[in-house]
């Protein structure tokens, strides 16, 4: 029997305007449920067509007042870069946990961008060092920018931004963009990853993930109380700074787990189950207290709550805006 599939393409999404304070709520209140044990959540199988590259599947129900499930299937491929494609893209499926049925089908391109900067806004939040301005971004692309984006949505009183990439023109592209956005921000462009670590109260980092990186930032550079939040798994900071944090972070325990268990990421001196403090499910259910002394590094490797979520909410303002067209199914 045929029935109607709700189809929003980029552009569609793009249309609907969704504010970054919106994402913060969603990602924060997925985070909450799965850590109170109301979400469904396996790891992300996947298939690796070329070196450095993969296309995953990316399941998850969300329960409690949101009941909603859905599947991501997403390409990462570095090269990307250098033939004007976007590193990561792919679709997103959105299903009826009454009766299974295909509600939506969605670009996840936006939706796995936006996530990705609210997932670092909401560890910002809780993890940050109190009266926190200044920010590193180390890697000035589409996630170095959201990632900005975020936190300092997430914390207004952030007045400086470092950044660093290997790329130096990046730079000019990046402030060019975000000075406008956050016109009482100051940029300053580091002439080395180091400078760009020392001195700063949140380190990020967005470079191209890859099997074996040279991480090339260390603990070292650091201050002794600053929060460090990875989205590009171990590709740029060296174990000592997951491993002698005060506190190790992940956005999901079993996922981390998972994901060193295949003995590719997170490997030689990244902590294993012993280090891990929380994942953020725990922290934002109140399970696990959020302050603590010392350094604080995160690790969000992105996962499907956060999808589920997003999609969740770009339904229901495309629904309200009539945005996007049936198809037939």
């Amino acid at each position: 029997m045929a029935y109607d599939v709700l189809f929003l393409s980029q552009d569609d999404v793009k249309s609907l305007n969704i504010e970054m304070t919106e994402m913060l709520t969603e990602i924060e209140l997925g985070w909450k449920l799965k850590g109170e044990g109301k979400a469904e959540l396996p790891p992300k199988p996947g298939v690796h067509p070329r070196e450095n590259c993969y296309i995953h599947a990316m399941p998850c129900w969300i329960g409690g007042e949101v009941d909603a499930a859905g599947l991501k299937w997403v390409a990462g491929y570095p090269q990307n870069l250098g033939k004007k494609l976007p590193y990561n893209n792919g679709i997103f499926c959105l299903n009826d946990t009454e009766n299974g049925v295909v509600t939506a089908i969605m670009d996840a391109n936006w939706m796995t961008t936006w996530r990705t900067g609210a997932a670092s806004g909401v560890g910002a939040k809780y993890l940050a060092p109190a009266g926190s301005e200044t920010i590193s971004v180390i890697g000035l692309g589409t996630i170095g920018k959201i990632n900005l984006r975020a936190i300092k949505t997430a914390l207004p009183a952030i007045r400086g931004v470092k950044l660093y990439d290997p790329l130096p023109h990046q730079a000019d592209a990046y402030i060019a963009e975000m000075g406008p956005i956050f016109p009482d921000l100051t940029f300053t462009v580091a002439a080395s990853i180091r400078e760009a670590c020392e001195g700063s109260d949140i380190v990020t980092s967005s470079a191209p993930i890859i099997e074996n990186p040279t991480r090339p930032a260390r603990a070292e550079w650091l201050r002794d109380n600053a929060l460090v939040i990875t989205t590009d798994y171990d590709s740029t900071f060296d174990a000592d700074t997951a491993s002698n944090a005060e506190i190790f972070v992940c956005d999901d325990r079993g996922q981390y787990l998972w994901t060193q268990e295949k003995g590719i990421y997170f490997q030689n001196g990244y902590p294993t189950e012993e280090g891990i403090y929380a994942d953020m499910g725990e922290i934002c259910a109140g399970l696990k207290k959020p302050a603590a002394a010392g350094r604080k590094t995160c690790v969000f490797m992105g996962i499907a709550s956060h999808d589920v979520m997003t999609a969740r909410l770009i339904l229901k303002k495309a629904k309200e805006a009539k945005a996007g067209q049936l198809l037939k199914l």
